[in-house]
Order: C-alpha cells, then structure tokens, then sequence
C-alpha cells in the first residue's frame, strides 16, 4: 500500500507529537508545522496528502489557511480540527473544499479511524484515475487507422454501433482487431464511462464458464466459500465482450440467449433473479456459417447477438492501408525517435500475404524497430521468419524451406505445428486439440502462453 503524506498543524507541541503517536500504524509519513508560515513551506515543498489543520494559529486563522494549501494541491484531504465548533463555519469550509471536520477533545480512535477512511478514498481516487488513463488510451488507439473504402464503411458502421446499445457481432480472421474495435464502440458510445470487460469462452473449462459469468452464491457447490459476482454484475452499465463465442458449450449458449432475451440471470446456485443492464458484444474468429451448420453456434443465439453484424476485413483485403498503418506503428514502437523506411520496403510489405493480419504487423514492426542499426527499419528482413506465415501452396513451400535454413527452437516449431493445425481446421480450437492429440485445455494454455490469441 502507497504510503502518504499527513502534515500535522498545530501550535500545541504536546497534540502534535501526541497525533503522530496515535497514526504510527497506518501508512502516513507525518510532518509537523507548529505556524501556518511553517505548513505552507512544508506544502510548497512538497505534496500533501492529508492535512490536520487546527483552526487557531499564532500567525494565521485556519479558515485563510486551509484554502492557501489548497491552492497550492487542490487534492490535499483537510481535515478542520477545532475546539470551538460552530456549524456555519463547518458549512462554508466544506463548501470551499475541506474533506471533514472533526472537534476537540476527540478520542484517538476516531482520529485514526477518519484518516484511515481518507486513505482508502486516495487509494480508490487513484484507482480511478489509472482506470480514466488507461481508457482515454484505449479510446486513442482503438479506431482502425486507414482509409481504404472497405475501413472507411466500416468507420461508419461503428460510428451506428456506438450510438445504440443493441448486441454486437463482430467476426474476422485472428489478428484483424476484434477487442479493439469492441472497445471503440464501448469507448465512443453513451456508456464509455462504464466498465468494459472482456471474457475469452475458449480459454476457461466448461464447468467455470457459468460461474465466470453469473458469479456464484456461498454454498453452491464445495470451495465456494463465499458469494462472487459475475462479469454481468461486474459489467453493469457498460459492455462485455464474449470474444470466441462460438467456443462456448452448447448448453451455456441456450443459457446466456435465455438470459438475453428475459434481461434476467440467476448466479450459480442462487435463487433471485438478478436484472441484466449490460452490452453483450461478441467476437469470433471462425467461419459462422460453417459453425451454424455444424450447429457449433446455435442459430437463435447468433440471430439474438448479431442484431448489428461487424466483419472486419483481412489485412489483405486493405493493402492500400499498410503504409498508415506501418506509420502508426513506427510512432508507438519508436517513440520520440525519428525512424524510415524506405518505398522498397513498404513495397514489400504490401506484397507480403500478412496470415496473422494487423497484428503479425505490428508485430515485425516492433521487432525491425527494435533490432535496427540507425533510423531506418527494414521489417521485410523479418517477414520470412515469421511464425504467422501459414499459406499453402507453391509460394509457402518456398518460404517454408527458407525459414527451414534457420535452426528453430523446440518452442518455435511447435509454434509453427499449432498454427498449421489450427489453419487446416479453420481456427476452431477443439478440432485442432482433436487434430494435435491434446486436450483442449492444453491447447489453450500454449497459446496464451506464447501470446498467440487475437487481437
């Protein structure tokens, strides 16, 4: 836990030592100021994280002093100490920003108790600001970067997206950008403030699939030892992405259309109804109408989800759009830098069948920027050898042979045999563990720990 900082003013020397003693268990560097010419010195030098102002100073009145110390760190917590309580003194200094108000004599527990409360509020206010980072950030890079008429319609097409809060389908191939064009819908729609959760269906067992999504009450079943929330209570008023959909057992698929179609879930084990206020936007990777013959995905629940349908096209099917994007991902991968590259190779970059799309670009860009001698990068140097390359044919046997000259690491080939079987049964991860000889949930543990999902 962050330690903070707690100034301490008052001209009693006895109180002052007397406070610290009582706070020596939370986690407070204390600083004492016996004036007020003392606290804005300590202030000035530096930020306070919570103040415990007396109202009576030799050289200063409390209620002058409290608003310069907020001038210098409008987030201080200060807590007015008196031992003259007047109420409308109390009202007019919570209106100027004071966080509490407390008298004298008071017992130390209280003391202790309200800076406690005060740092759990830092804590959460902390929280919340990495939180608005982090989605501001997200919300910057997660429109598609391009102007091809095919990204252009499909700019369009999130724009309607975002402004209803119908379900979403969105599919395409793996590295094309599903989650982040789920997250430009959330981010630019009437919810962005809300949470934005993400649950992989092929990356969880069955059996805690249901849990992970309606949460579970005490006593359900053995080890539940307490009442969790699910990601739909989790995610109410904002979204939840249900990214492979298709993967997710038939018997949850007729559930979660159930729970759709009445906006009313119970947790595992529950009784109650519990109301459904959240986007479902969903994401898959494998060929639809193949799984919907297969009845792999019921046809009612991809009806139900796919009230608006999003297909992003293959990095193939947008070359024109290579160069932009190359330039985007110099900017982030390079920082300040200033980096080239040359029209040969974005040539070659346009030419290049791109099997892993938007992400294996990006991610022969980072490496060609982190492995360049100057400012230029050549990124075609890395393509050959590059583990998303599994295209048949004549032109892939070549590749494949020259990549064969380079002596592989046990991790790297079975890199390379995963995403073989995975290209010959279309991306559908059950096949291809069928395929392997390997469980499922073996499967999935590789490719997450080779960071081998989706974009």
């Amino acid at each position: 836990m962050k330690t903070r900082r707690l100034l301490i003013i008052d001209d009693d020397g006895l109180f002052r030592h007397s406070a610290r003693e009582y706070l020596s268990g939370l986690p407070v560097s204390v600083h004492l100021a016996e004036s007020g010419k003392q606290a804005l010195a300590l202030c000035s030098a530096m930020k306070m994280d919570i103040v415990l102002l007396d109202q009576k100073l030799p050289d200063i009145h409390g209620t002058d002093l409290y608003k310069k110390i907020l001038a210098t760190y409008d987030k201080a917590k200060i807590i007015f100490v008196t031992a003259y309580p007047d109420l409308k003194n109390a009202v007019n200094a919570l209106k100027d920003g004071i966080h509490d108000y407390i008298t004298k004599p008071f017992e130390p527990l209280e003391l202790s108790m309200t800076i406690a409360r005060i740092i759990e509020t830092l804590n959460l206010e902390q929280t919340a600001m990495v939180q608005e980072y982090t989605r501001s950030k997200e919300t910057s890079e997660a429109f598609l970067v391009g102007e091809s008429p095919v990204v252009n319609q499909l700019r369009n097409l999130i724009d309607r997206a975002a402004r209803s809060l119908s379900p979403v389908f969105i599919t395409g191939e793996t590295g094309t950008g599903k989650n982040r064009l789920a997250k430009a819908i959330h981010y630019t729609g009437p919810n962005a403030a809300k949470p934005f959760l993400t649950v992989n269906c092929a990356a969880l067992p069955e059996n805690l699939i249901e849990a992970e999504l309606f949460g579970v009450e005490k006593g359900a079943f053995t080890g539940a030892d307490k009442t969790k929330k699910g990601l739909f209570e989790l995610a109410e008023g904002g979204t939840l992405l249900l990214d492979e959909v298709g993967e997710m057992p038939p018997a949850l698929q007729s559930k979660l259309l159930g729970v759709l179609d009445e906006r009313k879930y119970r947790k595992v084990g529950g009784e109650t109804f519990l109301d459904v206020d959240v986007r479902v936007i969903a994401a898959t990777n494998v060929d639809v109408d193949k799984a919907l013959k297969e009845k792999t995905l019921r046809k009612d629940l991809f009806y139900r989800l796919s009230i608006i349908p999003v297909h992003i096209p293959s990095l193939r099917e947008r070359r024109s759009d290579i160069p932009l994007l190359t330039a985007h991902f110099m900017d982030r991968f390079g920082g300040k830098t200033p980096l080239s590259i040359a029209d040969t190779e974005i040539q070659k970059l346009q030419d290049y069948s791109w099997p892993g799309n938007i992400r294996e670009l990006s991610n022969i860009i980072e490496r060609a920027v982190i492995l360049r001698s100057g400012h230029a990068i050549h990124p075609s140097a890395l393509m050959k050898a590059s583990a998303w390359d599994m295209e048949t044919g004549p032109s892939a046997d070549i590749r494949n042979l020259e990549i064969r000259k380079h002596i592989e690491t046990l991790r790297e080939m079975e890199q390379h045999h995963i995403r073989r079987a995975l290209s010959h049964v279309s991306g559908n991860y059950t096949k291809a563990a069928k395929l392997l000889g390997i469980s499922r949930s073996t499967l999935m543990r590789k490719l997450s720990a080779d960071s081998m999902g989706g974009l």
